[in-house]
């Protein structure tokens, strides 16, 4: 397994040689820090901890800055990658060079917030017809049964709150990687909104 900490900059397109035109979600790699390592014998498992972004230590506090080394910043994120591929050691830094050899990856984010919404916007119902006197257009119909069993079964498709869920995206193929302004591009869309916090991993599916 192969991973790090990113950030979503947003989407363009690109084209290749015979002038196809290719939609791209621009991804921003910054170097992440190895803050902690775990194995086997100590922990049961191998893992590797990467973080990013300094945070000022007065802006932390005494339990958080705990886990990191006294010759390591506080980071604003933190993620556990288990059995990860390269050997690395408490204070290295690892980049974009980490998947010159990938070919797709699956990302992970939490996807756009949408609020409350109703069942046709959140979960694809039709609704009724839009003539004038049906008086029924957008409502969701019967949710529940009669005498028996007297109450809504669980996991009715309902209104409610939608989106902001940690979704995950996978097998999107690597259309370049730019080491100079530190960004991967890959085919298609990513979850989340712009400049939010992306999981990178290579992808399980190969």
């Amino acid at each position: 397994m192969k991973g790090l900490i990113a950030k979503k900059v947003g989407m363009t397109q690109v084209f290749d040689a015979n002038g196809n035109l290719t939609p791209v979600t621009v991804i921003q790699v910054e170097p992440n820090t190895v803050v902690a390592t775990k194995s086997t014998e100590t922990n049961g498992y191998n893992a590797v901890v990467l973080g990013v972004e300094d945070v000022k230590e007065s802006r932390v506090n005494k339990a958080y800055k705990g886990q990191f080394p006294e010759n390591i910043a506080p980071k604003r994120h933190l993620k556990e990658f288990r059995d990860f591929e390269k050997e690395v050691a408490i204070g290295d830094q690892v980049g974009l060079e980490l998947f010159e050899k990938t070919s797709f990856l699956d990302v992970t984010a939490t996807s756009k917030g949408k609020g409350f919404q109703g069942v046709m916007k959140r979960w694809g119902f039709h609704g009724g017809r839009a003539s004038h006197g049906s008086k029924f257009h957008r409502e969701a119909g019967g949710t529940g049964n009669c005498t028996t069993p007297g109450h809504c079964l669980k996991n009715v498709k309902m209104p409610g709150h939608m989106g902001f869920e940690r979704v995950t995206v996978q097998n999107l193929k690597i259309v370049k990687i730019d080491p100079e302004l530190k960004v991967i591009m890959v085919r298609g869309a990513v979850p989340g909104v712009k400049n939010a916090t992306l999981i990178i991993k290579s992808a399980v599916k190969k």
